[in-house]
């Protein structure tokens, strides 16, 4: 599965483009298949050396934060070394979820 697709990346914000919203949408979840952590993206953009950094809440079951990841280290999770862990949800819909949906429920999935 193709974690971010050019049409994602065509929708998504750019950094820092809402941290004036009070309540932006999540714009894309990805999961560990074989864990309890998921990734709320809320915007991001490529970077010069073709790497993705995305803005958003990250948690991990027990407890939730707001931060910077890359797509480079979201593909280097692997299971027993070989198999990709990180999945996308693809049945999250653009605007669908909004960050206070989720924030403070720590270990809920949305």
């Amino acid at each position: 599965m193709k974690l971010l697709t050019k049409s994602i990346k065509r929708k998504l914000p750019e950094l820092y483009s809402t941290e004036n919203i009070e309540n932006p949408c999540i714009r894309v979840k990805f999961f560990d298949a074989y864990g309890s952590y998921r990734w709320y993206v809320l915007e991001g953009e490529e970077q010069e050396n073709g790497d993705f950094l995305f803005f958003g809440l990250v948690d991990s079951g027990r407890d939730q934060e707001l931060g910077y990841f890359r797509l480079s280290e979201l593909k280097s999770i692997k299971y027993l070394g070989r198999y990709p862990r990180i999945e996308r949800d693809m049945h999250l819909k653009d605007g669908e979820v909004h960050l206070k949906d989720i924030e403070g429920k720590v270990g809920i999935a949305v």
